[in-house]
């Protein structure tokens, strides 16, 4: 089993340094678009990665499986890194794969709600 609630912190630590890197470091560098793309992927990073260490302490509880930690992490990757390769100069196409992240972020957070639902008191 991994260890879910490890690579929530470490997604938490990428979404800061990734974050400085897009205030400090992409400044006169990027147009105000790529920038927001670059803003946007930093946050819904940083909301998932939070999720995601919660979802890190259900699965060590045995409350729920692995599925919405998958759901979540494949979904981060997709939506951030397609967000984060268009502001480095990726084809603007690439953001064609950015709702399928979001898609699969909504996934996981309906299996978490299904999840709970069906937890016996």
């Amino acid at each position: 089993m991994l260890n879910w609630i490890g690579i929530a912190a470490i997604n938490m630590a990428i979404a800061v340094a990734l974050g400085a890197f897009g205030a400090h470091g992409l400044e006169g560098l990027v147009s105000m678009q790529q920038l927001e793309w670059w803003h946007t992927a930093t946050l819904y990073l940083f909301v998932h990665a939070l999720g995601l260490l919660l979802v890190g302490l259900l699965i060590r509880l045995k409350y729920i499986t692995q599925t919405t930690a998958w759901l979540l992490q494949i979904g981060i990757i997709i939506f951030a890194g397609s967000l984060y390769a268009m502001t480095l100069g990726a084809p603007r196409w690439f953001g064609a794969i950015t709702p399928i992240g979001g898609v699969l972020m909504i996934a996981g957070w309906l299996w978490l709600a299904i999840s709970a639902f069906r937890l016996k008191d």
